[in-house]
């Protein structure tokens, strides 16, 4: 009778051994969503920069080339291998 909520104790779904395995999936979700903050916190950075009055023509005139891939008739352009970014 001791050795079976003995057993339990443990092994049990709310036993010593679950609580490890919590602990450890907790672990793992706080880094996760330690992760997830720090992306959100860079998106609304990169979103206040855009916003009307502080919006820098630079770095909108960068981001728009980099992702149209277009340039100016006027410009040169140097292609540059990838390893070396």
């Amino acid at each position: 009778f001791l050795t079976y909520f003995g057993f339990h104790a443990y092994h049990g779904e709310f036993g010593i051994y679950s609580k490890y395995r919590l602990q450890a999936q907790a672990a793992e979700l706080q880094a996760q969503l330690d992760a997830v903050k720090a992306r959100r916190v860079d998106f609304e950075r990169r979103v206040q920069l855009l916003h009307e009055g502080t919006l820098e023509k630079d770095m909108l005139d960068e981001q728009a080339r980099k992702a149209l891939n277009l340039s100016q008739p006027e410009e040169i352009t140097i292609m540059l291998p990838a390893s070396t970014k």
